[in-house]
This record gives C-alpha cells, sequence and structure tokens, in this order.
C-alpha cells in the first residue's frame, strides 16, 4: 500500500452536497483496512516527536481518523462536534464553510490550560473549520501542535487561515 494507492480510492461526487461542489468520497478508504491503515500511520507520523497530549478531532469523519491516531500516539482523543451534540457546558466558535456557515463546540473543560495538541479531520477545504477549532482550543490555553487532513483542497487556499499553524496533508488538490 502507498499514498498513490490511498489517493486512487477517493472517489469524486460532483454537485454534493450542493450544485457546483465536488466531494471527496473517502469510503473506499475506510472499507479497505490495508488503505485505513496506511492512512492512519501516514497520517500519524509526523507527530511522533512532538508530545502531543491530546487530539481534537473534528465531526464527523475527523473522529475516525483522530481516535485511530490517537490510539497510536497513547494520548486521548476530544471530540469537536457540531452545535448541540455534546451534552455538557461548552465553548463555542462560528466559521464559514465552502458552502455555507457553522458553528462547532468543544467541552469547555475538554482541553487544559498548555495542553499540546493536534486537530485532525478528514478534509481541509475553506480552513474554516479546522480555523474554528485552533480558535476553540487557543481559547481554552491549548499549545497547538498544528492540523493534520488527509485531504486538502488547496485551490479554496485554506492555508491562508491557518497562517500560524503547522497543517500537513497527506493529498493535496490543487
Amino acid at each position: 500500500m502507498s499514498l498513490h494507492d490511498i489517493e486512487k480510492a477517493i472517489q469524486d461526487i460532483p454537485d454534493f452536497p450542493k450544485p457546483g461542489i465536488i466531494f471527496k468520497d473517502i469510503t473506499p478508504i475506510l472499507q479497505d483496512p490495508r488503505l485505513l491503515r496506511e492512512s492512519i500511520e501516514l497520517m500519524t507520523a509526523p507527530w511522533r516527536q512532538e508530545k502531543v497530549e491530546l487530539i481534537l478531532g473534528i465531526e464527523s469523519r475527523g473522529f475516525i481518523f483522530g481516535t485511530a491516531m490517537a490510539l497510536e500516539l497513547g494520548i486521548g482523543f476530544i471530540p469537536v462536534r457540531k452545535e448541540g451534540k455534546l451534552p455538557r457546558s461548552c465553548s463555542r466558535a462560528d466559521y464559514e464553510l465552502e458552502y455555507g456557515s457553522a458553528v462547532i463546540e468543544m467541552h469547555s473543560d475538554a482541553v487544559k490550560p498548555g495542553q499540546k495538541v493536534l486537530i485532525v479531520d478528514d478534509l481541509l477545504a475553506t480552513g474554516g473549520t479546522a480555523g474554528a477549532a485552533v480558535e476553540l482550543a487557543s481559547a481554552a490555553g491549548a499549545d497547538i501542535a498544528g492540523v493534520q487532513c488527509l485531504i486538502e483542497l488547496a485551490f479554496l487556499n485554506p492555508r491562508a487561515r491557518l497562517e500560524q499553524n503547522k497543517v500537513i496533508s497527506l493529498i493535496t488538490v490543487e
């Protein structure tokens, strides 16, 4: 298995969830244990020496990669969820998407000041969601190690919203 195999498995779905959007379907990667394992290993490798203490995984596919990476690194996992999905007191951040706006939340006590955190998601499009997760973690006093994603849509210039952060993507779509 290689990065090329992972990239080949991603399917483009036109006009989903809205007309004009090309959705990057990673389901074939998730269905193949060898591709999933390779994805996790490649996403985890750059962070093994970084002394990250927590992974913040963004709903929903960031949960898949983030929890597996947390297990690989022997650290905790914090879910960053869509508005209204967490049961206790939450911090929230508003952000813009490629096709609208939204809110994400994290439990207010999820991150302790000074903890080194890594933000994980499957896709980096406009950088809005990842930027909001950085905002949530920073407001809690976290030390942001960086942002890791499987796919980056570079043509949408997501790094402009994450200028102060280390960003690593396995696959870049120009």
